[in-house]
């Protein structure tokens, strides 16, 4: 999607992201300056034994988990694609992002380096929408 391993071919599979063009430090600072909740990034440097960049040594970050309860995967995605592509926009292919986002309106925000706040504000009302219809098929309250 985006060029990136996300260290498929490592013993932490799902746990790195990164790409041999990605400066680990920079990146990690980036990304723990936006004070996510219940998640850190560390710095790493992994060669993947799978992937895209198999055998190639890839600068990325680690995502420690603090406290699942806390944690927003949505956000955190969100803000590895807008620090990814505003650090790297040469290499980074955001626009292949939409096929996964479904919202144009989204990937345009990333693109404009919206900030996470004004970008979760933009789903509000169809957030809302949507709990109100799948509140009937909930089975587990």
């Amino acid at each position: 999607m985006m060029a990136l391993s996300v260290g498929r071919g490592t013993g932490t599979p799902f746990e790195l992201v990164g790409a041999p063009y990605i400066d680990d430090l920079a990146l990690a600072g980036e990304l723990n300056k936006v004070h996510l909740r219940g998640v850190r990034f560390v710095p790493i440097r992994f060669t993947p034994t799978d992937s895209k960049y198999k055998g190639q040594q890839c600068g990325g970050v680690s995502i420690l988990l603090i406290d699942r309860d806390r944690c927003d995967v949505v956000d955190i995605g969100i803000s590895i694609a807008k620090i990814l592509y505003r650090l790297y926009p040469q290499q980074v292919e955001v626009d292949k992002v939409d096929r996964l986002l479904g919202h144009k309106a989204t990937l345009d925000a990333i693109k404009a380096d919206k900030s996470l706040g004004e970008i979760n504000r933009s789903w509000s009302a169809g957030l809302d929408q949507f709990k109100q219809r799948r509140a009937k098929y909930l089975i587990y309250k």
